[in-house]
């Protein structure tokens, strides 16, 4: 493989990265903005991304936000919580022997477990080896120590989880952070079923920072953009 097609292979999702100029990008930053302004009385630090259901484009979200986050300076790390579907390691293109399993299972320390990437304040922390017990994992003592100690180094923590009326892990999770968001993705998305989502997250004090729309088509003179998932 060419050194050209590694880097492009190696951000293919990552268009806030490759393509910083674009509606798309620009469409992040604008969620990086409302983020920042959810903040003004009430810091939000530590962002859980969720979905109502797999391929509605959760991890490319949450991937794209971590990048505008540290385009703006932040030291920003990214969590790929989503031990059942981990998706990191292939999106910025880092082995994926080590990550939060291991750590969480007692056999590697935090630091460990975080990578360096190529794309400057950004840290990644995959989701390592596939366990029987996620959600176990998950909601253990170890995972709330991790996320305390992490904000001591980070000042903004993405975290990847998996579909909210799938499993529980985002649900356990989003008791340890700031605010979540919910992905839907237009014509696809059942509405009762976002309905559905946005209750079982806030069910647990959650707090629900908004929710974005993926591939919606607007017309050539609406004020919004065309995501492409």
């Amino acid at each position: 493989m060419s050194t050209v097609k590694a880097v492009n292979k190696r951000y293919e999702k990552l268009i806030t990265h490759w393509d910083p100029k674009s509606p798309v990008s620009e469409a992040y930053r604008t969620l990086r903005t409302n983020i920042q302004f959810a903040g003004i009385d009430e810091e939000v630090k530590t962002i859980l991304v969720t979905s109502t259901a797999p391929e509605e484009g959760k991890s490319t979200t949450s991937a794209n936000l971590a990048v505008v986050m540290a385009q703006a300076g932040k030291r920003t790390l990214y969590i790929d919580a989503d031990l059942r579907k981990p998706t990191s390691h292939k999106t910025f293109y880092l082995p994926n022997r080590h990550g939060l399993t291991n750590y969480l299972a007692g056999q590697i320390p935090l630091e460990s477990t975080v990578q360096e990437t190529g794309i400057e304040n950004l840290c990644v922390m995959t989701a390592g080896p596939i366990p029987p017990n996620p959600a176990e994992l998950l909601g253990s003592k170890k995972m709330r120590a991790a996320m305390e100690e992490l904000q001591e180094h980070f000042e903004a923590i993405i975290l990847d989880t998996p579909p909210t009326l799938a499993v529980a892990d985002s649900t356990i999770l989003a008791r340890l952070v700031d605010g979540c968001i919910l992905v839907v993705n237009s014509g696809k998305t059942n509405r009762d079923m976002a309905k559905r989502a946005k209750r079982q997250l806030e069910s647990t004090n959650a707090r629900l920072l908004g929710v974005v729309l993926n591939n919606k088509k607007m017309k050539k003179n609406d004020d919004y953009y065309y995501y492409q998932k």
